[in-house]
């Protein structure tokens, strides 16, 4: 039987999930905890501290440290909410936007360089399976974190 754990283990250390930098843009180093900030940030209407904290499964605290380096390099700014002065919600500044554009294109390039050495059958097939795992995962009471 093969090693499930194994292949995962494989395949994460090829995506380069464990760099302490995931991404360079320029002359800037960005870990993967800050790309995958910038990633909820874009796809989301004035997300909430919180919000992108509890999607990415990260503690408070952990993530404001991360999410005040962003502030700092320019590529974030952090405002409270109209609505309720608790609250404080993220923007991509125009620099931010920048960087996670370029991010999404070195990955979108990446994924497009992988899935060359396949047929479109096995790619879809990839595709399908990748979803159907994610669904399973979401599902299962032992497993990674559910994802919002």
């Amino acid at each position: 039987m093969e090693n499930v754990r194994e292949l995962f283990q494989v395949m994460v250390r090829r995506f380069g999930l464990l760099d302490k930098n995931c991404c360079s843009v320029g002359t800037r180093e960005l870990s993967l905890v800050q790309s995958h900030i910038l990633y909820e940030v874009e796809r989301r209407e004035a997300p909430s501290i919180q919000e992108i904290a509890d999607t990415l499964g990260t503690d408070i605290t952990t993530f404001s440290r991360q999410v005040q380096g962003l502030v700092k390099m320019g590529l974030i700014e952090k405002k409270q909410s109209i609505e309720d002065k608790r609250i404080y919600q993220l923007f991509l500044t125009d620099g931010g936007k920048e960087i996670t554009a370029s991010i999404d294109n070195q990955m979108n390039e990446y994924l497009k360089e992988v899935f060359s050495y396949m047929q479109p059958a096995e790619r879809n097939q990839v595709i399908e399976s990748i979803k159907l795992l994610n669904l399973a995962m979401a599902k299962s009471a032992m497993c990674c974190r559910p994802v919002k």
